[in-house]
Order: structure tokens, then C-alpha cells, then sequence
């Protein structure tokens, strides 16, 4: 159960950026609606939020984590350090002057990205120096990845996972401003731009703190292509492709999306919730397998390797799922009654819930990515879970655009196209990806693992059938319970709790289970400051 305790730990954690991140989604929502500001924001902070997602979260980790480790295990802690630091020094240099070029060729590249909106000068350029702004924030994340995986390495999960708050306390504050001090949108979406790179820098200098607490001397130095860098670069590149799959597939989606009048605001506010399960559960899972996984590879102890996979997957469906079942059931109670305010209205909820429907099916998947490359990471092996992220996003492309251009030309939203697309390709990736753990015997499901997941399924319909009947009343609900906010957090606090009492009911998971979670790992230590 130490494998659960670690992803409660990051869970808890993320739950509370996320929970900023909402409120800060809100703000967002209320001072732009899905008007022009919102598209040109959203633009802006695609390139910042993919690199965040592929490095913050998880897929640059996941993939440091072994050839560190490794070092560290072979040749001792000061090796390690060098090890870690020429590869810092290198990457960090190239994602620098990445993103300086950018920054340069951002007024020729923004008319592609955002297409429906070339004409208009003012958002335009707004968009643009937008972009411009939040450009630092890539090679700050470049720095806070690695030292993550140093952290992760050690069993220090908790600074890492909490840091990212930073970012949504930062961009809510010249968003809530405006109470206080009138501006315009253009000068709101400015100033909400460059606080991006500022929750960047803090989140970086938070890390390095963390390392140095640690004990481990990380530093950066004039780059070199060392065999030590080549070798991570070997390894972690095609891992970051690996793992990043699905934040790449989503990239595309934004960039078929930039014709669509509102198409971008629409895929935001679809993301933020879908991918709430992702942020919680699927991360912190893939952080917290890769090292154990590691161990048990190197020891040679493959049954222990299968018992770790078979409690990752398990816990990654017992959330997954019923997160796919609320989201499917009423994505419009949740849309309307959190987000619909000020600028964005019932229509604009109407529309997002369609689109969040067909991303709900998806989840399931995109969590269960997290958990089956893993094995492959821990194994060096990141070379066939990068071919099969490239035949996802080609699947992603290919379906994406057709089902896109095709369901517009019908009079039908083809947003609604890209996110079957998105989910579609999601479930190909874990098909490859258990297919290969199957054939090589490095994880089956086992008759364990099978009789929980029926029961998981069996509380998962339980909860979506009370959801289902409450989404039916939702107008007498927000009457009866004063206000929609307070309704929608009663039905999900109900789902909540009749999910969980099917679980027990059904012997899912037992009263042990969970004491069990709640205690540390014998023999570990906890770094003052840091859990």
C-alpha cells in the first residue's frame, strides 16, 4: 500500500493547484468569456502548458528517473550530481535559445495559430505579445523537470508535486486586479501573461531549495555534449515523446482548432476538467512507479515488478472510471453551474459540455498511459512507447482533421470531432503499450486484478445511474438547494459517497486497505522541509 500513501501524498497536493487553477479558470471565464482575449490567451499559453505538461508533470521525470537513479545506484551520489548537472546545462541552453527564437518569429507564427482571428489587428497583437511574455516559462520548467526527477529519485515527491500551485497564485492575481483597479482585457491579458513566467521562476528557485536540501549539488554550467548527455538525451528525448503523447495529441487539437471561431476556449475550459483526473492520478502514479519499478528490474525480482503493476492499474481505473462516468453523465450540470457567469453563458456551457462528453470516454485511457510506459521507462526502453505516440498522433491528425473539417462543412461543431479523435488515439496508445507488456510477460492482468476491476466497474455504474437521475432534476435541485454551485457540490459529494460505499459494498477495496495507505513505508525517512 506504499504505492498508494505516495500517490495520495502527490494527489492531495495536485488537488489543491488544481483547485486554484479552477478558481483561476473562473476569473478567466468572467473577464473574457469565449470572446477574442480568451482565444488569444489560450494561444498564448499552448506552447507554456504543453511544455509544463510534458516536463512538470511527469514525462521528462519518468524518464530521467532510471538513468539517474542508475548512476547514482552504480557509481555514488557525486556522480550522479555531475551527471544530472551536464544534462541540465545542455538542455536548458537549447530550450533557451528555443525559446528566444520563438519570441523573435512569434508575429509571423501567431496569424498561423490563431487563423480565425488574422484579420484583427488588436488581437493580433495582443496574442503576440502575449505569446512573447510567456515564452520564459519553457526554459524555467526545463530546470524545475530535472530537479523533480532528482527529488522523485530520492522518494521526495511532495515539493514537486506542490510547486505548480505557483503557477495559479501568480495568474489569479492581476485577474482578481481588476475588482480593484480598472483595465482593459488587452492590458489584462498582459499582465496575466507575464505572470506566467513569473510563477516559472518561483517554482524553479523553490526546486533548486529542495535539491540543495537534499544534499545534491545541481548546477549549471556553459553547455557540452558530454557521453553522459548523449545518453540522457538517448534515452529521455524519446521518452518525453513517450510520455507526452497525449499533451502533444491535445497541441494538435488546439492547432486544427485555430479556425474555429471560439474552437480554443471551448478545448480550454474541456481540458481543464478532463484532464483533472490526469493531473491527479496518472502523474503521480507514473512518478511513483518508475522508481519501484526500477528496483525490481535491476534486483531482477519480476513478480514483485508484476504485484507493482497490478496496484498502479488498479488504482488508476478506481479513479479513472467513475471520473469518466460524471464527466460523460452531466458535463452540462458541472459546465453551467461552476463556470457560467459574467461573459460565458449557458450557450457557451452548452457547447463545452457537448465537447467534454467525448473526451469523457478518453480518460480512462489517458490515465492508464501513465501507468504502462513505466515498465518500458524503468526497463531503459523508450524507444517503442515513442513509435507508438507517433501512430497515435498520426491517428489523432489524420481522424482529428477529418472528423473537423468534415463535421463543420455539415453545420455540425467540429470541436466535437477533434475531441473523439483526441480519444480515440488515447486508446490505441494503451493498446500498443499493454499488447507489448502482454507478449513479453512483464505484465498480465492477473485473476486478482480482473475481480477487482469488475467490482470497480459495478460501483462506477451504481454512482452514474444516481448522477444520471440527478441531472434529470437539475433545475429543481439549484431551486431547492438555493443556488446551482451548492447543488452541483451536494450531487457530486453524493456520487462521491455512493461510489465509495459500492466499493466497499462490493469488497473492492477493504477497511485494511485503506488504514494501510495511511501509513509510511518502514525504514523511510522524511527530509525536513521537503515531506
Amino acid at each position: 500500500m506504499s504505492l498508494a500513501r505516495n500517490t495520495l501524498v502527490q494527489s492531495t497536493l495536485t488537488l489543491g493547484s488544481r483547485v486554484l487553477g479552477f478558481a483561476r479558470d473562473l476569473a478567466l471565464a468572467a473577464r473574457f468569456g469565449q470572446g477574442p482575449m480568451m482565444d488569444a490567451f489560450t494561444t498564448a499559453l499552448m506552447l507554456p502548458n504543453m511544455f509544463r505538461r510534458l516536463f512538470a508533470e511527469g514525462a521528462f521525470a519518468q524518464a530521467f528517473v532510471p538513468i539517474y537513479g542508475g548512476v547514482r545506484e552504480r557509481e555514488g551520489e557525486e556522480a550522479a550530481a555531475v551527471t544530472a548537472s551536464e544534462a541540465l546545462s545542455f538542455i536548458f541552453g537549447v530550450v533557451a535559445g528555443f525559446c528566444i527564437l520563438l519570441q523573435i518569429a512569434m508575429p509571423w507564427i501567431m496569424p498561423w495559430l490563431l487563423s480565425a482571428w488574422r484579420d484583427d489587428v488588436g488581437v493580433m497583437t495582443a496574442a503576440v505579445t502575449a505569446a512573447q511574455l510567456t515564452m520564459p516559462y519553457l526554459a524555467c520548467m526545463t530546470i524545475a523537470s530535472l530537479l523533480s526527477g532528482v527529488l522523485n529519485t530520492s522518494g521526495r515527491f511532495a515539493l514537486s508535486a506542490g510547486v505548480p500551485v505557483f503557477l495559479n497564485l501568480c495568474t489569479l492575481v492581476p485577474l482578481l486586479a481588476p475588482s480593484l483597479i480598472p483595465m482593459e482585457q488587452p492590458l489584462i491579458l498582459v499582465a496575466v501573461s507575464a505572470a506566467v513566467s513569473v510563477s516559472g521562476l518561483v517554482q524553479m528557485g523553490l526546486l533548486w531549495w529542495g535539491v540543495r536540501r537534499l544534499g545534491v549539488t545541481v548546477r549549471l554550467s556553459w553547455p557540452r555534449l558530454t557521453p553522459g548527455v548523449k545518453k540522457t538525451l538517448a534515452l529521455a528525448v524519446p521518452g518525453v515523446l513517450a510520455g507526452g503523447a497525449f499533451q502533444i495529441n491535445s497541441l494538435v487539437s488546439q492547432f486544427l482548432a485555430g479556425s474555429n471561431e471560439g474552437a480554443r476556449s471551448v478545448l480550454y475550459n474541456a481540458d481543464r476538467l478532463y484532464q483533472l483526473p490526469l493531473g491527479l492520478v496518472g502523474v503521480a502514479l507514473g512518478l511513483a512507479l518508475v522508481p519501484r519499478l526500477t528496483r525490481a528490474f535491476v534486483s531482477g525480482d519480476h513478480e514483485g515488478g508484476r504485484r507493482t503493476m497490478d496496484d498502479g492499474m488498479t488504482l488508476a481505473l478506481a479513479f479513472a472510471l467513475p471520473a469518466a462516468v460524471a464527466l460523460f453523465v452531466i458535463p452540462f450540470f458541472i459546465i453551467d453551474a461552476t463556470v457560467t457567469r459574467a461573459a460565458f453563458t449557458s450557450q457557451d456551457a452548452a457547447r463545452t459540455a457537448d465537447v467534454l462528453r467525448q473526451f469523457a470516454w478518453g480518460v480512462p485511457a489517458f490515465v492508464l498511459v501513465k501507468v504502462l510506459t513505466p515498465p518500458f521507462f524503468a526497463r531503459q526502453d523508450t524507444r517503442r512507447p515513442m513509435i507508438y505516440a507517433v501512430a497515435s498522433v498520426i491517428a489523432t491528425v489524420v481522424l482529428g482533421a477529418g472528423l473537423f473539417f468534415g463535421l463543420s462543412r455539415v453545420g455540425v461543431d467540429g470541436v466535437l470531432g477533434l475531441a473523439v479523435a483526441t480519444s480515440t488515439a488515447a486508446w490505441l496508445n494503451v493498446a500498443l503499450l499493454a499488447g507489448t507488456l502482454a507478449r513479453e510477460h512483464v505484465w498480465r492482468p492477473s485473476p486478482a486484478f480482473l475481480s477487482r476491476f469488475v467490482r470497480v466497474v459495478g460501483a462506477s455504474v451504481l454512482m452514474g445511474l444516481v448522477l444520471f437521475l440527478a441531472s434529470l432534476n437539475y433545475p429543481l435541485l439549484s431551486r431547492l438547494l438555493l443556488t446551482k454551485e451548492i447543488a452541483v457540490l451536494i450531487v457530486c459529494g453524493v456520487g462521491a459517497a455512493v461510489y465509495g460505499a459500492a466499493l466497499l459494498g462490493l469488497r473492492a477495496v477493504t477497511l485494511a486497505e485503506l488504514k494501510g495507505v495511511l501509513r509510511r513505508e518502514p525504514g523511510a525517512k522524511a527530509v525536513q522541509g521537503l515531506d
